[in-house]
């Protein structure tokens, strides 16, 4: 019927909402560049996070979210949102070698 919620079908069909859609490409094409099967002006937007001295979180594959003065504008540009949202992600996710299966983890994630 016209008044019935879409979030069930959605479910049933395993489609992420938009916004959740929006998040998948952005990591999906943060992993590409991360694994060099991106453009190079993509993958000069990311910087690998390098402590200045010996720290546990060397390991972790983060990147480096930089500064943006705009909150509107200059936190949606791909080279803030990227590094914070691949920040967000647990480690066993960025850490996956194959696409298929960081694909499949991130859907995981993402739903739940």
């Amino acid at each position: 019927p016209k008044h019935n919620h879409i979030t069930p079908v959605l479910r049933r069909l395993h489609w992420l909402p938009v916004s959740k859609r929006i998040i998948f490409k952005i990591l999906l094409l943060t992993w590409r560049a991360l694994n060099n099967m991106a453009p190079v002006y993509i993958k000069e937007l990311l910087q690998c996070y390098k402590p200045t001295r010996t720290l546990r979180s060397e390991s972790n594959m983060l990147l480096v979210v930089p500064r943006s003065r705009m909150k509107t504008f200059g936190d949606r540009a791909f080279s803030v949102a990227a590094p914070s949202l691949w920040n967000a992600l647990p480690k066993h996710i960025r850490a996956t070698e194959t696409l298929s299966s960081f694909k499949q983890k991130l859907k995981t994630h993402l739903f739940s």
